[in-house]
């Protein structure tokens, strides 16, 4: 099964490692490292057209990925529990 992101980006349900809310994770230091890190990698791919509101981590090409969507994390947990 796969769940939409945004825009044009879908994955599936069993690459997905987390879901997690931007405005209560990033408040966090190391979560804001964690974020700049994978961003210098080039393993970050920005799927929202407006506010962002989530990020994804996902198991992607082999490689750990994330994903910044302007979903909400509670529509997106929804979506995988369908």
């Amino acid at each position: 099964m796969y769940i939409h992101l945004g825009k044009d980006v879908s994955v599936r349900v069993e690459d997905i490692i987390g879901i997690f809310d931007i405005d209560s994770t990033t408040t966090s230091y190391d979560t804001r490292l964690f974020l700049k890190k994978y961003e210098d990698e080039n393993r970050v791919t920005n799927v929202s057209s407006d506010l962002p509101k989530a990020f994804v981590l996902c198991q992607y090409d082999d490689q750990p990925h994330l994903f910044i969507s302007a979903l909400s994390s509670s529509s997106l947990r929804k979506r995988v529990e369908v």
